[in-house]
């Protein structure tokens, strides 16, 4: 177990934000976690549990714990002639996990490669990406309740994933921390081609393969994304809006061109990243802050940004989608501070 005080959060977050924490405590195992959340300090003191915090802007120190977790192993569970079954550590790296699966040949997660992060954050906000989400392979989620100590293991119905959303993140619910997640890939997988020019970027592919799949995924990303490495960011900031398909239909009327996608039998699921190049965002700078230039939902820290600086920006450009669209975008990044 590691356990510093004022302790650098500046290789913890993908904004590279130079903030600190007071007490900072990974965990390897399962009974090192009930050590901690059992511990009477850890009981009175403001706490919060992190992945690798590429979904994370810090708007200043935080007066408390960082938990994270270091649990790893990925663990065979059944294996039939169409699936495998796999435990996974939350500690483990997604994208390592992502680029195991697809070495052996396993489908249903080649279209969430190269999102930074860990399993464990991953299945707490159901990420997605050219049309898959992670609920579409979880089997059951191991947690740890922080109030009670107890361990439960909600199945896939009860995390009531939504999009961007899952049990975990409700801040009504008690909050759990995540020790394991059970995936089921497919031995004979079917692909999901239709979003992001996935398709365009396939054709004259010899053979379809996860291994194919992820290659053609990666290198889009790779074009249209800045490496966290060397430009601070969270990826998409924003959640793509969902609005009624009759607020659509108006919209249209004024832009015909506007993208949409299905999300339900009424409503449409609109992408964050054209509303905001509409507005003349792209690639505009507030100070530090930066909308990316390939890819407007994507803000940049040019270098020496803070939490605020970014928040400020986010709020501006909310803004202004507010006033040319009428449509509230919500931020995907969660504000710590």
């Amino acid at each position: 177990m590691k356990i510093e005080s004022n302790y650098s959060l500046e290789q913890h977050n993908t904004f590279h934000l130079p903030v600190k924490a007071r007490w900072f405590m990974e965990y390897t195992n399962e009974e090192e976690l009930g050590r901690i959340l059992r511990d009477e300090y850890f009981q009175e003191c403001l706490s919060l549990h992190i992945g690798s915090g590429s979904n994370l802007l810090f708007i200043n120190d935080y007066n408390g714990i960082i938990l994270h977790s270091k649990i790893k192993g990925m663990e065979l569970i059944e294996s039939t002639d169409e699936s495998i079954t796999l435990r996974v550590g939350a500690g483990e790296i997604w994208d390592e996990f992502v680029a195991y699966a697809v070495a052996q040949g396993w489908g249903g997660i080649e279209n969430l490669s190269l999102i930074p992060g860990e399993v464990g954050a991953a299945a707490v906000q159901n990420i997605g990406a050219y049309g898959v989400e992670i609920k579409d392979v979880i089997v059951e989620v191991e947690t740890y309740n922080q109030l009670t100590f107890e361990k439960r293991i909600f199945s896939n119905a009860e995390c009531l994933y939504g999009y961007r959303d899952s049990y975990f993140k409700n801040p009504h619910n008690d909050p759990h921390i995540v020790t394991h997640v059970t995936f089921r890939l497919s031995k004979q997988p079917r692909f999901v081609l239709q979003y992001g020019n996935l398709e365009k970027e396939l054709a004259g592919c010899e053979e379809l393969t996860p291994l194919a799949v992820r290659k053609a995924v990666i290198d889009i990303r790779r074009r249209k994304l800045p490496d966290p490495a060397e430009l601070g960011n969270a990826g998409s900031f924003f959640k793509n809006p969902i609005i009624p398909r009759e607020q659509f239909e108006r919209l249209k009327q004024a832009n015909p061109n506007i993208p949409a996608y299905p999300a339900g039998e009424d409503a449409v699921k609109v992408p964050a990243g054209w509303l905001i190049e509409q507005c003349g965002l792209k690639g505009k700078s507030f100070g530090p802050v930066g909308v990316y230039e390939k890819q407007a939902l994507v803000l940049v820290n040019l270098g020496g940004a803070e939490g605020h600086e970014i928040a400020l920006a986010a709020e501006s450009v909310r803004e202004a989608v507010r006033q040319r669209f009428g449509i509230e975008l919500m931020p995907e990044v969660q504000y710590i501070g």
